[in-house]
């Protein structure tokens, strides 16, 4: 079943909205001046953050792949009061938004390919990159246009599901 990658984009807008945030708190930290920044819009990009040029290239690699670690931990925080309630089978309507909402969070934790191209073109051909940063880089590129790639086939719903359902059940499981 083949389902428009808009329409998937527009029920899981809350993802997008805190994946832009993240770029945008990554920005803030490292003292990168913002220009624009769109949370969601339909259309492609589905949000986007526009900023100076970065002139520390560390910086760069984490206001590109910032969303990462912010989707995946707000994910988990979302989801984890949601977890018992579910899995003793006495979820409430809250539980279930809950869940909606990290699995949203969840599924835009990957970076994209703009994310992946922005932070090729910043640091890779960058001149001022040091060398073991560009060896850091490159694989972190490859697995962002991997992941955009498994995408096709639900890898952003699983990893989403995984980090909103799985790990609190880890979680617990070590707990109980």
């Amino acid at each position: 079943m083949f389902i428009p990658g808009a329409a998937i984009t527009a029920v899981t807008f809350p993802g997008v909205v805190v994946h832009e945030f993240a770029h945008q708190l990554f920005c803030r930290m490292f003292g990168v001046a913002i220009f624009e920044v769109k949370y969601f819009q339909f259309g492609n990009p589905a949000g986007y953050v526009i900023h100076e040029p970065v002139r520390n290239p560390v910086h760069q690699l984490f206001i590109g792949i910032g969303p990462f670690f912010v989707n995946t931990i707000l994910a988990a925080l979302i989801a984890f009061p949601a977890a018992l309630p579910l899995t003793l089978g006495e979820a409430s309507f809250i539980d279930y938004l809950l869940l909606y909402l990290a699995v949203s969070v969840g599924m835009h934790a990957f970076p994209s390919t703009g994310d992946a191209s922005s932070i090729w073109n910043g640091l890779i051909r960058g001149e001022n990159t040091p060398l073991w940063l560009k060896a850091i880089t490159a694989p972190v590129v490859g697995l962002i246009y991997l992941g955009a790639l498994g995408s096709m086939v639900w890898l952003d719903l699983i990893y989403g599901m995984a980090v909103a359902m799985g790990f609190p059940a880890v979680l617990m499981q070590l707990v109980i």
